[in-house]
């Protein structure tokens, strides 16, 4: 891609303009774009996207982002990182590590939005932002755009940094020099694979959606699968063992962002609990309100299941009580599991 010496400029100061905004990583991927297509296509075709409907619409622009500009006018999209890691809070039930404090999406936008305005003014073209909204392969564009490289679990990777990152988007009209694509540097290691739960990664860089706690607490909208809830253990929302095992975490650093502090949300039981009013009070502003009350309650039964004791039964049985089928169903599995321990019996995943 020929890119002028103007142009070069502009990526000097977006990338000066985006380390103020707390961005640690930029890159530019020139469209179009190799992306897979044919995996892609075939992992739609198997269902291994389950209830995320959206993942086989707009595929047009998903893979040929040329087009997420009218005309396939896009030229460059630019990808930016912000480091999100931190250590678990002690407590009874995990929460995957970007989900412990405010919600992302609304703040990463507002800072895209910042960026493409200095673009629009001050050199022209047109740009569309994206922070996971719209038709975009976030991580293999990434790749593509030298910020790592996509590791057998499908996340990127980040050398000398690791797998705590989110990722955000400017399609543009601009054409900017582009990053180079790093090598994969996984080599011989399994550790994602072999550590994962559910065995959601089928083979490396191959990702059964439909068997992934992330996909199964967050993204499915019905009943979990009886024979994954074991598996999900004390996992109240995602998961993180493909990426606390990653090697190149060693290089991991604790996230400068004050929004991603973790909150403190109470124990399982008084959480079991809380009404509709409560549960939107109290999550306001977290990821987690978007399961909405009936899929937390759904969450909770499981974990209860898990790591309960006789002193959450009255809640479970309350819940069992309440109308919902669908939760219902999971606390009686529950009661069932928390029984069997209390009687000093055998406890599998049925």
């Amino acid at each position: 891609m020929a890119v002028n010496s103007e142009n070069s400029q502009i990526l000097t100061r977006l990338e000066a303009e985006a380390k103020a905004l707390g961005f640690h990583a930029l890159g530019v991927a020139p469209v179009p774009l190799e992306l897979r297509r044919e995996y892609y296509e075939r992992w739609i075709a198997e269902g291994k996207h389950g209830t995320m409907g959206w993942m086989a619409r707009n595929n047009d622009r998903r893979l040929r982002p040329e087009n997420l500009i009218g005309g396939g006018h896009a030229k460059s999209i630019i990808v930016l990182a912000l480091n999100y890691y931190q250590p678990d809070p002690a407590r009874g039930y995990r929460i995957a590590k970007y989900a412990l404090g405010d919600d992302y999406h609304n703040f990463m936008l507002r800072r895209l939005k910042r960026l493409c305005r200095i673009l629009r003014e001050d050199y022209g073209g047109e740009q569309r932002p994206y922070v996971d909204t719209g038709p975009l392969l976030e991580k293999p564009i990434a790749a593509a755009a030298g910020l790592g490289w996509q590791g057998k679990s499908t996340i990127l990777i980040e050398p000398k940094r690791g797998t705590w990152s989110f990722l955000a988007n400017i399609v543009t009209t601009l054409e900017l020099p582009a990053g180079e694509k790093p090598k994969d540097r996984c080599g011989s290691c399994t550790r994602c694979i072999d550590v994962c739960p559910t065995r959601a990664i089928t083979a490396p860089y191959q990702l059964d959606a439909t068997r992934c706690i992330s996909y199964l607490t967050i993204e499915h909208d019905g009943a979990i699968p009886p024979e994954y809830r074991e598996a999900i253990g004390d996992r109240l929302y995602g998961c993180d063992e493909c990426l606390d095992v990653c090697p190149w975490n060693k290089w991991a650093v604790p996230t400068a962002e004050a929004r991603f502090a973790p909150r403190q949300p109470p124990d399982l039981r008084t959480m079991l609990e809380w009404d509709e009013a409560t549960f939107g009070e109290r999550m306001q502003g977290s990821p987690l309100r978007r399961l909405k009350l009936r899929r937390f309650r759904r969450n909770l039964c499981v974990v209860l299941g898990n790591v309960g004791t006789a002193e959450d039964l009255p809640a479970l049985r309350k819940v069992a009580g309440g109308g919902d089928a669908m939760v219902a169903e999971h606390a009686e599995w529950a009661v069932a599991r928390i029984g069997k321990r209390a009687q000093g019996g055998t406890v599998t995943g049925d």
